[in-house]
């Protein structure tokens, strides 16, 4: 049985596309993850691998 998640699904992805949208909107990458992660009281390295999820998919 898995363990249960921290986060909801919906937070995850509300927070890949924030750090996408700030990404386009700045026109690069740095500090990105670390503001959106302390905007919404998410741990910068689980959203670091959401975001590596999602560039993947």
């Amino acid at each position: 049985m898995p363990a249960p998640r921290k986060y909801p699904q919906e937070l995850r992805d509300r927070a890949v596309k924030m750090v996408f949208d700030l990404r386009e909107e700045t026109g690069g990458k740095a500090g990105a993850i670390a503001r959106v992660a302390d905007r919404l009281g998410v741990h910068r390295e689980a959203l670091r691998s959401w975001v590596r999820q999602a560039e993947v998919d």
